[in-house]
């Protein structure tokens, strides 16, 4: 397991509440997570859309179920 930067890697989600994300794929004009590799490592930013809710971290993407965790 490596930690891994990619450039414009961007996805939605309908997951609410903390834990784990399930991906909902990439917004036009960027990349899935699926870039990252399975089982790596990297920062995620996420942001509420019309909230001002926000967290930034280091997250792990997971090829089966498509989740950051």
């Amino acid at each position: 397991m490596a930690f891994v930067l990619k450039d414009r890697v961007k996805e939605t989600t309908t997951t609410t509440g903390t834990g784990t994300l399930t991906l909902a794929g990439s917004v036009v004009g960027f990349q899935t997570f699926s870039a990252i590799g399975n089982g790596n490592s990297t920062y995620y930013c996420i942001a509420g859309q019309g909230t001002s809710e926000w967290e930034v971290g280091i997250g792990t993407y997971t090829s089966s179920g498509t989740t950051l965790s």
